[in-house]
């Protein structure tokens, strides 16, 4: 052999090495015989925030016209991106809302738009809702069919403690709140839930109400809702109390409030921390940091099972990180791995709804905050949504922790498969088989697989531009969302998940009970 040929074979040595050292066979097993948890039918929610264009940090201003008082809501790409899901959930809610007044008749004299306050709430004076905004929202939630949750304003009423100026006591005062639920019954209008408060519990945030007097202000909701929704067919859900779990607040709201008071316990979660935070792209890629989580998850749930059975949990909001987002983060590819991987764990807990903030605003809005073109995110979602159905499947594999596996019965047959690739030079050929035989053959060729396969544009995973099965989305030339259609795949192969990518895989013929 002379030396050439011994070089080209040293190459072709060091190539298969290579190629070896960076692709992963394994199996993840999905046990379909019963199911682990449900969600509802529509888990996928985004909020609508009321943050003024002068909401700033970090020494950015992220909201634009945004917010509810000033986002345009007759463009046609905001109109088009709601529609898609059919329904979307929407949360109309955030940290100013316990600052709004509904301007019905003549209640209240005073009332204007949010204003900056050194002394206020978050930094802002008392914000007002005229009615004439009510009728636009309603008719772009009209047009799209979208599910409306509305949260209300639960310091009504209150005075500031003497002793604590974070302390809000004293009974809310339900006039104003009644009064908007008299003019949207009288315009016909639908709310899907009202939720009190934002953000009061336990320890607050700018503000705080004591367990006891929430649950009793909440009891005061569900009687007002009762007399004014009598039907108990269109009467809408009562949620709360919407902020950072506690567990011996939560007890105490609970059992205060009693069995069948609320239909949704709502729970904030931030777990990134800062939007400015420089390690935030890390630890979007980081499955240990991820899982910390995964305990307050499963906190919420049991206490839900514990004190109030007839309720489940929901993420009533979460933006990853606080303070409007990483700015170079928050709307780019990587935060789907957060994101996707969020609504796989949430499932799994049992919670029932995950509402993202934001639909638009910040930086991480589902549209670009100028724009309206969708954000990868928001195609994350929308696929979630077409795909996941609300039986969800227990799932393991013994392999890198970099691959996150989920399963849920499909919305239409058989069984759908989440895998979240985090690692940076990995493919990782995924057989999925079920954990009784746990032979991958069982699904027949007739079935084949519908795999959709989620990569940033360029490789760069801190772009904006999300490719489907290596095509670019893009807005149609009517302002339409793109049709999100899979590649097809002999089922007797495996799943091809490539280094930093997502794959949604619709199994058709895999055989699981729990989905029969």
């Amino acid at each position: 052999m002379d030396s050439r040929t011994r070089l080209f074979c040293l190459v072709l040595l060091v190539s298969s090495c290579f190629c070896l050292s960076n692709s992963d066979e394994l199996k993840v097993i999905v046990k379909g015989v019963t199911s682990i948890a449900k969600t509802d039918d529509n888990f996928i929610c985004a909020t609508l925030d009321w943050w003024p264009e002068n909401k700033c940090d970090y020494n950015q201003c992220p909201w634009g016209k945004a917010g509810i008082l000033n986002l345009d809501l007759k463009n046609k790409i905001l109109t088009n991106a709601v529609k898609a899901f059919n329904p979307l959930r929407i949360r109309i809610g955030g940290s100013l809302q316990d600052q709004v007044y509904y301007k019905v008749g003549k209640f209240p004299k005073q009332c204007s738009n949010f204003e900056k306050k050194s002394d206020g709430l978050f930094g802002f004076a008392e914000g007002c809702l005229h009615m004439n905004r009510w009728d636009e929202l309603h008719d772009l939630f009209n047009k799209t069919g979208a599910a409306l949750t509305f949260s209300l304003n639960a310091l009504l009423g209150r005075i500031q403690s003497d002793e604590d100026d974070t302390l809000w006591e004293g009974d809310w005062n339900q006039f104003n709140a009644k009064s908007l639920m008299k003019y949207t019954i009288r315009k016909g209008y639908k709310i899907d839930s009202y939720e009190l408060g934002n953000e009061l519990c336990a320890g607050g945030v700018a503000a705080k109400i004591r367990p006891q007097q929430y649950g009793k202000d909440v009891k005061k909701l569900k009687k007002l809702i009762t007399h004014m929704y009598p039907d108990p067919a269109t009467r809408p859900k009562i949620l709360a109390p919407g902020g950072f779990y506690d567990e011996e607040w939560f007890k105490v709201f609970l059992q205060t409030t009693g069995p069948d008071v609320i239909d949704g316990l709502t729970h904030h979660i931030y777990n990134l921390g800062a939007g400015v935070d420089p390690t935030l792209i890390d630890k979007l890629q980081d499955p240990i940091y991820l899982s910390q989580v995964a305990q307050t998850f499963n906190d919420v749930s049991n206490t839900a099972k514990l004190f109030s059975p007839s309720s489940g949990p929901w993420v009533g909001e979460s933006g990853g990180a606080y303070n409007s987002g990483g700015k170079t983060t928050s709307h780019t590819f990587v935060n789907g791995f957060w994101y996707l991987d969020q609504l796989g764990m949430t499932s799994t807990f049992n919670h029932k709804v995950y509402c993202r903030q934001s639909l638009i605003g910040g930086n991480y809005g589902l549209l670009n905050t100028t724009s309206f073109i969708p954000n990868p995110d928001y195609y994350g979602a929308l696929l979630w949504h077409k795909l996941m159905g609300k039986n969800v499947l227990s799932t393991t594999h013994e392999g890198s922790p970099y691959l996150r596996t989920y399963a849920h019965c499909s919305k239409s047959s058989g069984v759908t498969v989440l895998l979240i690739n985090m690692d940076k030079s990995t493919t990782f050929e995924v057989s999925v088989v079920d954990d009784l035989n746990m032979y991958p053959s069982r699904i027949e060729p007739i079935h084949q697989r519908e795999e959709y396969h989620l990569t940033p544009k360029d490789g760069n995973i801190q772009s904006d531009v999300l490719l489907l099965n290596g095509t670019p989305l893009k807005l149609t030339a009517s302002f339409d969302i793109p049709e999100m259609n899979p590649q097809l795949v002999d089922p007797t192969l495996p799943i091809s998940v490539a280094p930093r990518s997502i794959v949604f895989a619709t199994l058709r013929g895999f055989q699981a009970p729990a989905c029969a």
